[in-house]
């Protein structure tokens, strides 16, 4: 059984920095491709950010320069590192990892979310 938590969400002023964690456990063999998605309040889920199991990153053009995504295998833990904040980036933001687990399957897992709210 894997279990995915985020943490480290809060309220923050515009131009301020978060570092969010999401943090992996249970019986996992090993963990793919992580990707931060965020919900803003009344839109659609969107992807925020991509960190390959080799550590190759991909982000949206809104948080490009602004945000990085990194991972710490041993850990089992991918971060997102959030600065120059905007209010734009308020939102409840999820953690999905693709993971193989002992038993050789892999699922895609989902995080409970963590809320990030940015004010003006």
């Amino acid at each position: 059984q894997v279990r995915l938590v985020e943490s480290g969400g809060g309220l923050v002023q515009a131009g301020g920095s978060l570092r969010l964690s999401c943090l992996a456990s249970g019986n996992i063999f090993t963990i793919n491709d992580v990707g931060w998605y965020r919900q803003p309040p009344g839109a659609r889920r969107e992807l925020v950010a991509t960190i390959s199991k080799s550590a190759s990153t991909n982000y949206a053009d809104s948080v490009k320069g602004r945000f990085t995504v990194s991972r710490d295998n041993a850990k089992k833990t991918v971060y997102l590192q959030m600065n120059s904040l905007k209010p734009a980036d308020t939102g409840v933001y999820y953690c999905n990892a693709v993971i193989m687990t002992s038993d050789l399957v892999v699922r895609t897992y989902w995080g409970q979310g963590t809320q990030v709210t940015v004010s003006s």
